[in-house]
């Protein structure tokens, strides 16, 4: 396949925006592709980005239909990114200061 602008942007968008995999179906390096997208094509930059977001969309459809499913993993998945604000996470972050939120003094004594 000739490594047209056309050609890349209906690879770009084939492959999900994996650029690996589009200069691979050329017979090029990644390399080459972006370098082909910098100094050539870079209009197709956007491609990129709107085909990443194209598979973040289905990868979370999928990830839906497996929590509907029952699979107790993708549901923890889940909770721990989406629900933290109810209180799913593993740890809790605390940030300590001193009076009025100052620094915190510490003395060392000898014993």
């Amino acid at each position: 396949m000739n490594a047209t602008k056309n050609n890349i942007k209906k690879k770009i968008h084939e492959k999900r925006g994996n650029l690996s995999t589009v200069a691979r179906s050329f017979g090029r390096s990644r390399t080459w592709l972006y370098n082909t997208l910098n100094d050539k094509y870079p209009c197709l930059w956007d491609d990129v980005k709107d085909a990443r977001e194209t598979l973040t969309d289905d990868v979370e459809s999928e990830l839906q239909k497996q929590i509907f499913k029952g699979n107790i993993t993708a549901i923890i998945f889940y909770l721990k990114t989406q629900g933290k604000g109810r209180g799913y996470v593993e740890r809790i972050e605390q940030q300590h200061s001193g009076q009025d939120g100052g620094v915190i003094k510490v003395t060392l004594t000898d014993d």
